[in-house]
C-alpha cells in the first residue's frame, strides 16, 4: 500500500473509560484507502474497544473519529453502517436456524430501498429488486465459496465456514470499509488459508479492512501496515517487518519465538 493513498478513517485523541479503568488512552491513527490496517496487542489492550468506538457501539469520552471526512462520533451502529462502515464480531452473529443463502439475503433486505407500502400491495418493482437481491446472495456466496452451502443451515456450517458467512452477511451491507474482528479464531490451518484468499478477494475489490487478530501469520501475511496496542495506547506503528522486530512489541505481545513464527 503506497503511503500517498488518501486517508478514509481518522480517529484522533480516542479515549474510552469504563469506571476508573482506562480502555483507550488518547489515541490517533489514520487507515488508508485500499489497505488492510492491522490492530494487535494482548488481551485487555484496548482493540476491540476501538472496533465498537468506530462503529457506535460504545460512546468514547474523549476524541473524534471521520470516515471520509464526516464525523462519526456520536452516530448510531445502524447510521454509520449506512456509510459504509461494516463490522463483524469476535463470536459468530448468524441466524442459525436459516440456511446459508437466507442469512445473506437478509442482510441484503437490511439495505434494500423498498418502502414498506409497496411491499405490502406487493408492486411489481418489489418482485423486480427481490430477484435482483437474489441474483446479488449467489454472488456472495460465490465470492465466499460458499454456494455448495447454500441450502445447509447456518448452525450445521463448520466453525470456519460460519466465520465466513459472517462475512458474506457483511459483504451484503456493501462495505466500502470493514472491520473484522477475529475472524479466523478457533479456524484449522486449510480455513485459515482459504480465509486468507477470500480476504484477498476484498481487498482486490477495493474495500478498506481494519482487522483486529490475534493469529500472527494471517496478520503478518495480510497487513501492509500494522498498530500494536498496550494497555489502551499505541506502542509501535509500522509494516510488518517493522513490527515484527520492534522490542517494545516483541516485549509486551509477541515474545521472542512469536516474533520468529511469523517469519
Amino acid at each position: 500500500m503506497m503511503a500517498s493513498a488518501s486517508i478514509v478513517l481518522e480517529v484522533i485523541g480516542l479515549t474510552v473509560r469504563f469506571g476508573g479503568l482506562m480502555a483507550i488512552d488518547d489515541i490517533t491513527f489514520e487507515v488508508r484507502n485500499g489497505e488492510v490496517l492491522s490492530l494487535i496487542g494482548p488481551n485487555g489492550a484496548g482493540k476491540t474497544s476501538v472496533f465498537n468506538a468506530i462503529t457506535g457501539y460504545l460512546r468514547p469520552q474523549v476524541g473524534d473519529i471521520f470516515y471520509n471526512g464526516r464525523r462519526l462520533s456520536g452516530l448510531q451502529p445502524h447510521t454509520i453502517a449506512a456509510r459504509g462502515v461494516v463490522r463483524t464480531f469476535q463470536k459468530t452473529s448468524l441466524f442459525g436456524g436459516q440456511t446459508t443463502f437466507n442469512n445473506v439475503l437478509m442482510g441484503l433486505h437490511l439495505s434494500a430501498r423498498q418502502r414498506p407500502l409497496a411491499v405490502i400491495l406487493g408492486l411489481p418493482s418489489v418482485m423486480k429488486d427481490e430477484r435482483k437481491l437474489k441474483d446479488s446472495a449467489w454472488d456472495i456466496l460465490r465470492f465466499n465459496g460458499l454456494e455448495s452451502r447454500a441450502h445447509e443451515l447456518g448452525s450445521a456450517l463448520s466453525y470456519g465456514e460460519q466465520r465466513l458467512l459472517e462475512v458474506a452477511i457483511a459483504l451484503a451491507a456493501r462495505p466500502t470499509l470493514l472491520l473484522l474482528d477475529e475472524p479466523v479464531s478457533g479456524m484449522n490451518p486449510t480455513e485459515k488459508v482459504r480465509f486468507m484468499g477470500t480476504l484477498d478477494k476484498i481487498r482486490s475489490k477495493g474495500t478498506t479492512i481494519l482487522l483486529v487478530e490475534h493469529d500472527m501469520r494471517t496478520v503478518m501475511g495480510a497487513s501492509d501496515r500494522i498498530i500494536c496496542l498496550n494497555h489502551g495506547r499505541i506502542i509501535a506503528d509500522g509494516v510488518p517487518g517493522e513490527i515484527q522486530s520492534h522490542p517494545e512489541v516483541i516485549r509486551a505481545y509477541l515474545g521472542e519465538r512469536a516474533a520468529r513464527a511469523g517469519s
